[in-house]
């Protein structure tokens, strides 16, 4: 039974890797600036993100300049997250387009600069899901939560691998449309070379003719 499970654990971190992403990220923000965290999303994929801003004097409150306007949007301009003057905050939504969604933070202005440390924590897929809820509400023992994870885990590698499949068919309808315009284009070119080519001979013949060198 232990290896059974320690069996399941291992697929499960070897699959959890391939199917899903997770940003851990501190990061150092002066007043003023704006930086921004982009993470490529699939559709229908759950996406959770914790920030916050660490206090440079612990046992303290922060101080008034710390505070952030944060803002998620996805590839097409579609805002999935607002917030603003905040010290920390999260979100979480399941993305309804895909390609890469952006968290921007801004620094509000100050004068005196004052530089702010943002932890920001960013999961997509898989490692989005919150396993210790999915446990008590089910009421499950811990093989069956393993084995409820290698089942999700599993399901999200087999989306990924439609997903890429899909992108293959349309890299290879795009570079037959491309080989396409290829042989129509280097036909034409090959049709104006003949053509100029022509108009030079026959200008030379015409005027040989008129100076009667021919």
């Amino acid at each position: 039974m232990a290896r059974l499970q320690v069996s399941v654990l291992a697929i499960i971190t070897i699959l959890g890797i391939l199917s899903s992403t997770s940003q851990c990220v501190r990061f150092d923000l002066q007043s003023g600036h704006t930086k921004c965290i982009s993470e490529d999303i699939k559709s229908n994929s759950m996406t959770v993100g914790k920030y916050s801003i660490v206090n440079p004097h612990d046992g303290q409150p922060l101080p008034e300049s710390h505070k952030l306007i944060v803002k998620v949007t996805s590839s097409y301009g579609n805002s999935y997250h607002y917030a603003d003057h905040v010290e920390l905050g999260q979100f979480a939504f399941t993305a309804a387009e895909e390609g890469d969604y952006m968290a921007c933070f801004w620094a509000a202005d100050h004068m005196p600069e004052v530089t702010l440390t943002v932890d920001f924590d960013w999961r997509t897929g898989v490692a989005a899901k919150d396993w210790t809820n999915v446990a008590k509400k089910g009421s499950i023992d811990v093989m069956e939560l393993e084995l409820k994870k290698l089942h999700d885990t599993v399901i999200s590698i087999q989306e990924e691998m439609y997903f890429l499949r899909e992108r293959e068919e349309e890299m290879q309808e795009l570079n037959r449309a491309t080989n396409s315009r290829m042989g129509w284009f280097s036909f034409l070119s090959l049709l104006i070379c003949l053509s100029v080519a022509g108009l030079q001979v026959f200008h030379l013949k015409t005027f040989f003719e008129k100076k009667k060198l021919i």
